[in-house]
């Protein structure tokens, strides 16, 4: 069973958040009934899948032992070339089930059985990884780990939380009075996301995305470009509201994922706004460690801005891939990395633009052609470009 995709799920998970709602409101703990919840609903979603239980129960102690013999290797006090390289080599190995998965197909030739939500727990699980080899995590409690990575509201589709927020959340209860005011806003971004994903995103697929003709024309291309990015958006969107909402109720305070994403005045704003969980993910594991490591390289020192053009390049493509092998997905990738780099050459090589950023005019001219940008990106993220059809 696919999470919030139909009524029996939202009937199962009403009344499994009912305790959860009364322990908040007298003060207690959730995180025991919370791993509770999370066994039952985990059985519910994989039921009827024998072999994504197995792969996923491999894949968590796997997880589980890098975390381990990352941390033995902190306690040996390890530096240099040698503690990056052991770390780089637990990255990589954490990475190879994800790897199979993605590209099974592809290097074997045969489809790799994996399980739901596989991107977003290896995402999880190397974050914990890097920040053990920052010093920012020195131990980790098997509990803490399994309720933090099996954590069934964000599971499938995120949005991606950090362990040591979460875990911060398990911790620190809040008292009567604030957790009737979580309860609140999450109860109002369960209904405000299910208004999204099953209002206006069926009507956009339904009533529009469904109504265009198949042959590829201006007009029918254009069409279909705005119909399907704001079909992403409120399906996607919702779906964040949803888990949010549900994580809420839970005692955990998911970060939030959208922040109007279409009213963004480039494309580096864009994405501070659009799918934030991944984004920063992103940001803070792949490209700053590019840039860092680039700029202590000496010789490297004097081309500061090509460094980071290169890091918004890999980092930019790297997304495009997670998302899969197809040339598309590669080529949004590099469309958002070339966007961004535009975007920051034209903001410091153009005098004029100093002068005329606030100016609301700009800003909204700016806004119309982010948007068009954005939009034309979703357009080669669909495929739609690349199916054939008779005009």
């Amino acid at each position: 069973m696919v999470p919030y995709s139909s009524l029996l799920f939202f009937y199962i998970l009403i009344l499994a958040l009912i305790l959860a709602a009364i322990l908040g409101v007298f003060g207690k703990s959730i995180k025991i009934y919370g791993m509770i919840i999370n066994i039952f609903i985990l059985f519910i979603i994989f039921y009827n899948s024998l072999q994504q239980v197995i792969y996923l129960v491999f894949f968590v102690i796997w997880g589980f032992l890098l975390i381990e013999s990352c941390l033995f290797l902190r306690r040996r006090s390890l530096v240099g070339f040698r503690r990056t390289f052991l770390q780089s080599i637990m990255i990589l190995l954490s990475l190879l089930p994800l790897a199979f998965v993605k590209f099974g197909n592809v290097l074997l030739h045969q489809t790799v059985i994996g399980f739901l939500g596989i991107s977003y727990l290896t995402f999880k699980i190397i974050q914990m990884l890097v920040e053990i080899y920052d010093n920012l995590i020195d131990k980790v409690n098997l509990f803490d780990y399994l309720y933090f990575l099996l954590f069934f509201p964000t599971i499938s589709s995120g949005p991606i939380d950090r362990s040591r927020r979460f875990k911060s959340d398990t911790i620190n209860i809040p008292s009567r009075k604030e957790y009737i005011e979580i309860l609140g806003e999450g109860i109002w971004k369960i209904f405000k996301g299910a208004g999204y994903k099953f209002i206006l995103a069926y009507l956009i697929s339904s009533y529009w995305m469904d109504k265009i003709p198949p042959a590829h024309n201006l007009m029918n291309t254009l069409s279909y470009m705005y119909a399907y990015s704001l079909y992403l958006f409120f399906d996607f969107a919702g779906y964040s509201l949803i888990a949010i909402g549900v994580s809420y109720i839970l005692g955990i305070k998911t970060p939030e994922n959208f922040n109007k994403p279409f009213i963004s005045q480039d494309i580096k704003e864009f994405w501070t706004r659009w799918h934030m969980t991944l984004s920063f993910w992103f940001r803070d594991f792949i490209y700053t460690r590019i840039v860092m490591n680039a700029l202590k390289n000496k010789r490297l020192k004097k081309f500061k801005y090509v460094s980071s053009y290169a890091g918004y390049f890999i980092t930019m493509g790297l997304m495009g891939l997670w998302h899969g092998t197809s040339v598309y997905f590669i080529l949004y990738g590099l469309y958002h990395g070339s966007l961004i780099v535009l975007t920051d050459l034209f903001q410091r090589k153009v005098p004029w633009y100093s002068k005329v950023k606030n100016n609301i005019a700009w800003k909204c001219f700016s806004i119309f052609v982010t948007f068009n940008l954005v939009c034309f990106g979703f357009l080669i993220f669909s495929g739609y470009l690349f199916i054939k059809t008779k005009s």
